[in-house]
């Protein structure tokens, strides 16, 4: 568990940081492209890959990348079980389509909900 935290701790570091660029407009659709999940490749057991990358974007779109991402690492790395993956996957789905009808406000506060929910910083 306290694994999760310090993970949780770099992913919101990282966040954080680039909170201080300069963010390029999104003039694709609003519907995120769903990904699998990130396969490991040459990191330690629960050790998140030195190549990940939170995805760039802005609004709804970019916040419900970045919770996948973060999503398929953490189930990558161990640090979530399949059936925890499988729960928020749901709640992401749901943002996602909710995103591209539009609501982008009610998208982005579904994804925080779902953070908050399962423990990770809003």
């Amino acid at each position: 568990m306290k694994l999760n935290r310090i993970a949780a701790l770099a992913i919101v570091a990282a966040l954080v940081a680039g909170c201080n660029s300069t963010p390029t407009p999104n003039v694709a659709a609003v519907q995120p492209v769903s990904q699998p999940p990130l396969q490991q490749t040459g990191a330690a057991p629960g050790v998140t890959p030195t190549n990940f990358r939170l995805p760039e974007g802005t609004g709804c779109a970019g916040d419900v990348a970045r919770w996948r991402a973060i999503q398929d690492n953490d189930l990558n790395t161990g640090h979530v079980s399949r059936s925890v993956y499988d729960r928020i996957k749901v709640d992401i789905d749901s943002a996602a389509a909710a995103c591209a009808a539009g609501r982008s406000g009610e998208a982005s506060a579904m994804v925080r909900a779902s953070r908050l929910r399962n423990g990770y910083p809003g």
